[in-house]
């Protein structure tokens, strides 16, 4: 899953990243999956953050990102712009 990030009162990479970084330990610590900034590093109020979920069960994974996009709408300073889900999807071995 991919979120599009605002960060309004940011002016300058440095104060971005102090505002995205509780976002992505949040999501790292709060939920147990793996988080990166992964676009619009160098623009200073836009921000993407990718993450990854592997569970047992198609509905984990869901509620794993539905809860992890709460959180990411819920956080301060940042506007949620958008989110995307891709599937990876394997068949049984």
């Amino acid at each position: 899953m991919t979120f599009e990030l605002h960060v309004p009162a940011s002016r300058s990479l440095k104060a971005k990243r102090a505002t995205i970084r509780p976002i992505v330990d949040g999501l790292r610590h709060r939920f147990r999956i793996s988080v990166a900034e992964v676009g619009h590093q160098d623009q200073w109020q836009r921000a993407t953050v990718a993450v990854a979920v592997v569970a047992e069960s198609e509905h984990r994974v869901r509620e794993l990102l539905d809860a992890a996009e709460r959180f990411v709408a819920g956080a301060p300073d940042v506007e949620l712009l958008r989110s995307e889900i891709g599937w990876l999807e394997l068949e049984p071995a």
